[in-house]
Order: C-alpha cells, then structure tokens, then sequence
C-alpha cells in the first residue's frame, strides 16, 4: 500500500498495473480523455486515498483552531447544499455522540427560507458550513443571514475552495475558516474527493482532543479506498454496464448518509436516465420496496455492528425470498456468504470494522462514485459534464427572499 509521500501520477501507474479497464483509459492522451469527457472525473475519485493524508495533515495542524470554535457550544448545526447537506448526514450521528452535544443538519436552502424558525434551541451554537466552491447562493446567503442577525452563533466554513465567497467573507471574531487542499476542489460536475475530504474534515471535529487517532484513522481509511480501486476497479466497470434502470442504496447511521449520496451520484451522472432512490434497511420495509423491480441493482452498506447487520441481512434475505431486484453489490467486512446471490458482488473491506460504521462513508461513496462513472459513460455521456447545461458545478445565482422572521 501507498503512502502520503506518493505522487498522484506514480499512483495512477499502480492502479494501471493492477487493472487493465483503468489502464485503457488513463493511457489515453490528456486530450482524448478531455474530448471523452472524463478526464477530471477519474483522477478525482482515484486521487482520494492520497487526498485523505494531506486533510489529516491540514486537520492536524490548526486542531486548535477548531477547538476554539466548539468550546461551551450547546448546539452544533451542519449546513449545506446538495452534496454537501449530506456530508452532515455522514458526520451528524458521530459528532453528536463524540461531543455530547445535541447535533443537526439543517440544508441552507431551509436556513434561507425559514430563518430562524430552522435552528434548534440552544446557544452558543456553532454553524458548520460544507462546501465544496463556497459559492452557492443559498450556503452564501445563510451565513451571511446568521453572521447579520445572531450573535450567539459562531460560524467554522469547511471549504475546497480559498477564493471562494465563504472562503472570502469578511474577517469577524465568530468565524472560522479552513480552506482544503486545491486538489479536493473538484473540477467535475459532480463531487467526489471534495465530499470524502469535507466528510473527513468535518468529522475531525469529534477527534479533537484525540488526534493521533484521526490520523490513524485517515491512514486506515485510505487503505481501505486504496485495495478497492487496486482490486474492485473492472468489477466495479461490469456491474454498471449491465441492464439495470433502477438502483436502490441501503445504508444505516452514517452509512444512510453515504446512501443519499450515492443515489444522488448516480443521477448526476447518469442526467437522470438511471431512476435512484436511498434509504435505511427497515424503511425499506415499508412502502419504498414498491421501488425494487426486476430491473433494479440494490447497492447495500452492510453494517459491521452484530445487531445492525441481522436487521440488514433479514431485509436482503426477504427481498430474496419476494424475488425482488436484479443484482446487489454488498460494501463491508467478512460479508456473509448467505445474502449473496449469482452475479452479486462482494466488496470485501478489511480494517472496516476496526474503523467503524460511523466512519465509513467516504468507502461507501468511493464505490458508488465508481459505479456512476461507469454508468455515466455506458450512457454515452461524459463524466465531466454529464448534464449538457441542466445542472451546473454551482447553482447559478438567484435573488434572495429573506424570512420576515430572520433570527
């Protein structure tokens, strides 16, 4: 395995020496891949286990900064826009038992529309905003709105991007700045490295006071990522250009949000040819399962918490049993033979279960990233841009109609 010393060209190689599909495509001039379509795309889920080391290391080096930021706060609220409201999803849980503070998510589109009816009691409260660009009108805007309006709300922006407008707001005591590396500040469409890198930034904020650990942990994590694209990479590719219209992501805790996620990606990526649904394994019970035809992939985060995985393994087992769904793909540890049917592909993760399942979103999204890349370009369409103009990299500005009753 790789560490943080290597090149981003030098991994590249290593992953092109292991799977021929990726050397087909990365030996490609910089130009075909660029007229292809897909040449950000796949550096940029590729380059995540190198990216994770240097958020280790950003995180590392300003925990004091961040420790100042949540110190006596009552309420923690995470906030952000698509993508980057479900980065809160992944590390909402997590924090909340870490810090022992009452934790939300809350989307900016809600904080712009519905002021301060939105925001849990409880002050001082800390308001982390997730960007990637740092540009969108409504994460833009929520701040500006708090920072205008409620002096008991301090404000830490996790962002890609140093220029940025969250990047760039104006200096105040109750704000606080980081900015990731460059290199996370995806230049496709879609995110991919700038959502693993805000999840693990933001879910440095439960490791403050342990962090030696968070480095530990980002060093396990991308090992991890690193055996799934030296070995999962062409299976991953044949999985996605099968017949499926539908797909169906399982995930429970932090793993629903890596759900979210992914059922996003994949209709990003695949302009919304490909029908996508997430949610947890026993609300899938109810009526979702109406969802899960014959033409219809399941993509299962499977626990590695004993009680957890018995719920998620009576709900694969029953689908089984009702003949619904046409091929699962299982993300996890020591994956139970039993729940894997023909065709069906295993992602064996060794060291998941060590991390934890409140740790494992960036592997789950990682895969997911995979399969809509694959997707996107079974579809004939580019990875970069899959879209043709419908949707942006950011939402394009549009005027603000701020609640009477802003806090």
């Amino acid at each position: 395995m790789l560490d943080k010393r290597v090149e981003l060209t030098e991994w590249l190689h290593t992953i092109q020496q292991s799977q021929p599909l990726a050397d087909a495509l990365l030996r490609k001039s910089a130009a075909e891949q660029q007229e292809q379509g897909y040449f950000h795309t796949l550096r940029e889920i590729c380059q995540q286990p190198l990216t994770w080391f240097s958020t280790a290391d950003l995180v590392v080096a300003h925990c004091d900064r961040l420790a100042v930021s949540l110190h006596g706060v009552g309420n923690i609220i995470l906030t952000g826009s698509g993508s980057s409201e479900y980065i809160g999803e992944c590390v909402r849980l997590p924090l909340q038992s870490d810090l022992n503070v009452p934790t939300s998510v809350i989307g900016g589109g809600v904080l712009v529309t519905q002021g301060t009816r939105a925001v849990p009691p409880g002050r001082p409260a800390l308001m982390v905003s997730l960007a990637r660009s740092g540009d969108s009108p409504e994460s833009t805007g929520a701040v500006s709105l708090f920072l205008d309006s409620d002096s008991d709300i301090r404000h830490l922006i996790l962002t890609c991007n140093g220029k940025g407008k969250l990047a760039t707001l104006p200096t105040s005591p109750r704000l606080t700045v980081l900015t990731l590396d460059d290199s996370t500040n995806d230049r496709s469409l879609v995110m991919t490295s700038s959502f693993s890198n805000l999840v693990l930034a933001a879910r440095s904020l439960g490791y403050l006071d342990r962090i030696d650990d968070y480095a530990h942990l980002c060093r396990a994590l991308s090992k991890i990522a690193q055996r799934i694209l030296l070995e999962q990479f062409g299976n991953i590719a044949a999985i996605a250009q099968s017949a499926f219209r539908r797909v169906v992501f399982l995930g429970s805790g932090s793993r629903f949000g890596a759900a979210r996620e992914s059922a996003l990606k994949m209709l990003e990526s695949s302009a919304g040819r490909v029908a996508t649904m997430s949610e947890t394994y026993l609300g899938l019970r109810h009526g979702p399962m109406s969802f899960v035809h014959q033409n219809t992939l399941i993509v299962c985060f499977l626990s590695c918490d004993s009680s957890l995985r018995g719920f998620e393994c009576d709900l694969l087992v029953e689908l089984e049993q009702k003949g619904l769904g046409m091929t699962k793909i299982v993300v996890g540890e020591r994956i139970p033979p039993e729940i894997l049917g023909e065709g069906d592909l295993a992602i064996e993760c060794p060291g998941l279960a060590e991390a934890g399942d409140q740790n494992a979103p960036v592997i789950d999204v990682l895969v997911s990233q995979l399969l809509a890349f694959f997707r996107s370009r079974h579809e004939g369409l580019h990875p970069d841009a899959p879209s043709n103009g419908v949707i942006n990299r950011v939402v394009q500005t549009f005027q603000m109609h701020f609640p009477t009753t802003a806090p």
